[in-house]
């Protein structure tokens, strides 16, 4: 008889890994991989695309704009990869930009975005086999999780990485530029009234620092099989 499957919380800072380490480790154990961070990326998007940020009340304005964005996950067999689609778009290039994590962590402190996308997120889970990273999927989203993993990594390490990516990409970015923003977003994310991030009691600490992603992926994958072992 086939053991149940598990629930695995991946939380922890930005530009650690976490999407990286969820996804693969979703795929060896064919789970099925949830990208949070993409879901607030994509309402971030739209609050942009529709002038609600910058530079008004995306708090007061935001919320009643919910029930006109459909967000649903798509796998792409070529790259495959699950990808987002926003109304029935595939924004994944566009939520991954500069101008879009500027303004992600200012979205996600909105109490009212932050229940509407928790409710898509556990309903997902709800039959467990998921891999699900973000900022607080070990302590709301997913507190019963059996395997919580909270990333981190030096303040320079992510800052490298970062640019790294968003160069690959051909975006146009400076190391100062990106060590603010992710300074910026450590604040916000840290210190929001609703759901900040923190480590989930029972979480393991996992810090990548000094660690490749193959090397990082056999330590999950090794909790992961303690767990599902158990």
């Amino acid at each position: 008889m086939a053991r149940p499957k598990i629930n695995i919380a991946v939380d922890g800072h930005s530009s650690t890994g976490k999407s990286t380490l969820a996804r693969q480790l979703a795929a060896k154990l064919s789970y099925t991989y949830i990208d949070t961070g993409a879901m607030y990326r994509a309402v971030t998007l739209y609050a942009l695309r529709e002038n609600l940020i910058p530079g008004s009340s995306p708090d007061e304005a935001l919320p009643k704009e919910l029930n006109n964005i459909q967000l649903r996950f798509e796998f792409n067999s070529e790259k495959q990869i699950s990808e987002l689609l926003l109304n029935g778009e595939n924004v994944e290039a566009e939520i991954r930009t500069q101008a879009v994590a500027e303004q992600v962590s200012t979205i996600a402190a909105i109490s009212a975005v932050r229940k509407h996308l928790v409710a898509q997120q556990q309903e997902m889970a709800k039959d467990g086999g998921v891999v699900m990273d973000g900022r607080d999927i070990g302590t709301v989203v997913l507190p019963q999780a059996e395997l919580k993993i909270f990333m981190t990594a030096s303040h320079e390490v992510r800052t490298k990485r970062r640019f790294n990516e968003l160069r690959e990409k051909g975006q146009e970015v400076s190391l100062e530029e990106v060590s603010k923003n992710l300074a910026h977003r450590d604040d916000l994310d840290s210190n929001r009234a609703d759901s900040p991030l923190r480590q989930a009691e029972g979480a393991y600490l996992l810090n990548n620092s000094n660690l490749d992603p193959e090397k990082q992926l056999e330590i999950a994958y090794h909790w992961a099989l303690e767990k599902i072992t158990a």
